[in-house]
């Protein structure tokens, strides 16, 4: 009786100590486990831009033109006179004919309309024609607007007061520069983390997250719409650590 007393308590006694011994590596991983999930925790959040120039690659230049008649016929036939010489002298200085374009003339009855007063106008007819020039040549399109005079030499008179009449430069080689950009935005965005891991006496780990915003093209200024202004911020969230 007194051995299996003995026996039994010798048996707790190292049921005890295993039980003792398990929950404290237990608490101990748990605790450890705990630790590493607060680091985790602990992030920041940098943004970094890339900003780059770039020539416009597209110009489209509308030419447009308003003339006035009494006669339809005679009206008609100016429109395609004016038209031909614009075409004429675009070829002329290197502008190729697929390149033109030609709308469909707006004719305008002044004694159709039913407005403006009982002021008898000038002309009965008045029209507008707009020649398009689509081209990859933008710095030869631009040499032709600062010679423009010519054609009012030969008595063309182009409106340029207008929207539709003004001339638009279009940067179409985005998806050739993204990859350059989005790295150049990343780079810029880890130096800024490691900045601030530095000052906080910090480590940066991996990265948490991150994000790229949406790239911008807009022109430099007013003065020079061909130069293409292309922007693009990337926000990236990285892990610290002591």
């Amino acid at each position: 009786m007194v051995q299996n007393r003995l026996s039994a308590a010798i048996l707790g006694f190292f049921i005890f100590i295993g039980l003792f011994f398990g929950l404290y590596f237990t608490g101990s991983l748990v605790a450890e486990s705990a630790i590493k999930i607060k680091e985790y925790e602990r992030t920041v959040t940098v943004k970094g831009l890339s900003e780059k120039e770039y020539l416009a690659d597209i110009v489209i230049w509308p030419l447009q033109f308003n003339l006035a008649s009494n006669s339809l016929t005679d009206l008609y036939n100016s429109i395609d006179n004016t038209s031909s010489n614009i075409k004429e002298y675009l070829i002329s200085n290197g502008i190729e004919s697929n390149e033109i374009t030609l709308s469909s003339p707006s004719i305008s009855d002044k004694s159709a309309q039913q407005y403006g007063g009982s002021e008898i106008a000038q002309f009965r007819y008045t029209a507008y024609q707009t020649v398009t020039v689509y081209t990859d040549k933008v710095e030869k399109v631009r040499e032709l607007q600062s010679s423009i005079i010519n054609l009012g030499k030969k008595g063309i008179v182009l409106t340029g007061d207008s929207y539709d009449s003004q001339t638009e430069y279009i940067f179409s080689r985005l998806n050739e520069v993204k990859p350059v950009m989005i790295e150049e935005a990343t780079i810029k965005a880890r130096e800024v983390a490691l900045k601030f891991a530095e000052d906080s006496e910090s480590k940066l780990g991996k990265i948490k997250s991150a994000t790229q915003g949406q790239f911008s093209i807009d022109s430099r200024d007013k003065n020079n719409p061909h130069i293409k202004k292309v922007r693009v911020v990337s926000t990236v969230e990285y892990y610290l650590s002591d």
